[in-house]
């Protein structure tokens, strides 16, 4: 039995994913950071079919696991991308693909037809607007984007559809899987709202005035919609059938709304425009969160935090000088995250673009050397993310019948000179790989 373990996990090794449940396995003797609870060292993780079994300095270890020795490892939960596009085509939307382009090779070829045909009365009609669009249904496992994400010692994203003012539905989803339904964890867990101040073809809305304007059409129509299907519902007869509208479908279906603010005067709109549209709220950004922490506080609303800090245009004018208020906020952006936590704002990281194992881990480290405590940092990457998006009776801590997610470090997890040892994934153990290109098809 030990032997056939222990084939399974090489054959996770050399980055053939195995369905969750492949075998069970322990690492005995590791220090480990459940982010739920107290450090435990010398202790001990069983996983037993892609879910954990135990965790603690006496847990048995059963005879038929394959053993990995703990000394000098470090354990965590899975890392968590908490606004990701690991994994998703770059843009899904109308608004950001011409009609005459080819689908992406991560897109199903029905489904982009359906976003940019008219067939049923498609975005034409709600500009910008793919609020049904699934990032489930657009994960690609051949992206190098996820190899690069295991590198980092990530194992779930929470994604996103792109290229919208409505994006479409979030997914939480592992980052590896033979095939993308192995991958997901959850489906339809939000909305995006993104502000891409431009016109739908030169027309409404062209500002930002404009798109939130759009937005707040968008929820009186719900509301509307709503109360019709339930007079409709009640008793149909002598009443027009209301229409079928995938659009607004799309948004009630939403959990909580995402919104975006990096600077003050963006956190305290959004927060604002959350409270009138009675929506759960979620902002994502964050540059200015060291400024905007009370507010965040007050309203009870978590923040996403990006890990891509602020810094200087690399080809700006050199003859242009920045405001103070954007030389500060560069200077003190990373102290955005210890001032929520001081607050007590939930928050979490994204890696907003930022991909290199090393680029990462050196953002995430600006944060503790700004005054983040590591504990706290690491919640900010495990358990809260899986708080906020409702995830958290099945990801984010190192607890018995939660999902085997974990990240094996040599060394300390905020250390620059820590290596990655292997990540767990749906119970699989997979060792760093090479990051190559995406497949394509011929």
């Amino acid at each position: 039995m030990t032997k056939l373990l222990g084939s399974i996990l090489l054959l996770a090794v050399a980055g053939v994913a195995q369905p969750p449940g492949a075998g069970v396995f322990a690492i005995r003797g590791a220090h480990i950071h459940p982010a739920s609870g107290p450090a435990l060292p010398n202790a001990n993780v069983v996983v037993r079919n892609g879910l954990i079994e135990a965790v603690g300095p006496n847990v048995p270890i059963p005879p038929e696991a394959f053993v990995v020795e703990g000394a000098g490892l470090q354990v965590y939960p899975g890392l968590i991308d908490a606004l990701s596009t690991w994994g998703l085509p770059a843009a899904t939307g109308r608004a950001a693909t011409p009609a005459n382009a080819a689908p992406s090779p991560a897109t199903p070829a029905v489904l982009e037809r359906s976003i940019q045909t008219l067939e049923d009365g498609g975005p034409e009609e709600r500009p910008s607007n793919s609020s049904w669009v699934r990032a489930a249904d657009l994960l690609d496992p051949r992206q190098a984007a996820l190899t690069a994400a295991r590198n980092a010692g990530y194992t779930t994203a929470i994604g996103f559809p792109s290229g919208n003012v409505f994006s479409g539905q979030g997914s939480a989803y592992n980052v590896a899987g033979a095939r993308s339904r192995q991958m997901v964890i959850a489906d339809g867990i939000g909305q995006m709202i993104t502000f891409p101040v431009r016109g739908f073809g030169g027309g409404f809305p062209g500002s930002l005035m404009g798109i939130i304007a759009y937005i707040r059409q968008i929820y009186s129509d719900v509301d509307h919609y709503r109360a019709s299907q339930a007079l409709y519902a009640k008793d149909p007869r002598g009443l027009p059938r209301p229409p079928y509208d995938r659009a607004l479908d799309g948004v009630i279906a939403s959990p909580r709304l995402l919104l975006p603010a990096g600077r003050l005067a963006e956190i305290d709109r959004m927060i604002r425009f959350g409270q009138e549209l009675k929506q759960p709220l979620v902002l994502y950004g964050g540059a200015e969160a060291f400024r905007g922490a009370p507010l965040l506080a007050a309203a009870k609303v978590p923040m996403l935090i990006n890990l891509r800090w602020p810094e200087a245009e690399r080809d700006g004018d050199p003859f242009v000088k920045d405001s103070l208020r954007v030389l500060e906020t560069r200077d003190l952006a990373p102290t955005g995250p210890a001032a929520l936590a001081k607050a007590g704002v939930k928050f979490a990281f994204y890696s907003g673009g930022v991909e290199r194992p090393a680029d990462l881990r050196k953002a995430i480290k600006k944060a503790v050397d700004a005054g983040l405590s590591k504990d706290e940092a690491l919640r900010a990457l495990t358990l809260y993310p899986a708080q906020i998006f409702g995830l958290d009776n099945r990801l984010g801590s190192l607890e018995p019948g939660k999902i085997a997610n974990l990240t094996v470090i040599a060394g300390d997890l905020f250390d620059d000179r820590a290596k990655l040892k292997f990540t767990v994934i749906d119970g699989v153990k997979y060792e760093p790989a090479p990051e190559t290109a995406p497949e394509t098809n011929r």
